[in-house]
Order: structure tokens, then C-alpha cells, then sequence
């Protein structure tokens, strides 16, 4: 997918687990657990800023695109 949610690289970042973030935003565990790893297909605009203002980020620093040669790192 040309878009990857770098949730897991800022929580490891910041030494905070799913379940930390979990409880401040008050996301489902689902929810939290596909963007961790990179499987979500979509995201709602409500998500993103409960997501953003918790880790005190902007939506870009969660969301990058990467083009197709990219991938696969």
C-alpha cells in the first residue's frame, strides 16, 4: 500500500504500548492494533486527531506515503 501508518516506530519511539495509547484516546483495540501494524485501509478524520493530539504529532508524521519502489523495505 503506497501509504504506511508509522504508529508502531512513534510508540516504540516514545516507549509506549498499544494499550497505553488505547486508554488516552479511548479507541477500540481493533482500531489501534491494524494501524500498529500497518494493516488498516482506511482511517477516519476523528481517529487521526484523537491519534495526533495524544502523541502531540501531526497527521503527517503518522501517515507517509511511500512510492511503489519503495515498498518492501
Amino acid at each position: 500500500m503506497p501509504i504506511e501508518c508509522r504508529l508502531s516506530t512513534i510508540l516504540g519511539a516514545r516507549r509506549l504500548k498499544q494499550a497505553d495509547l488505547i486508554r488516552a484516546t479511548g479507541l477500540a483495540k481493533a482500531t489501534v492494533t491494524d494501524l500498529y501494524y500497518d494493516r488498516a485501509k482506511r482511517i477516519d478524520f476523528a481517529t487521526l486527531e484523537k491519534l495526533c493530539k495524544a502523541l502531540n504529532c501531526q497527521p503527517g508524521d503518522l501517515l507517509v506515503f511511500v512510492p511503489d519502489e519503495e515498498q518492501g523495505r
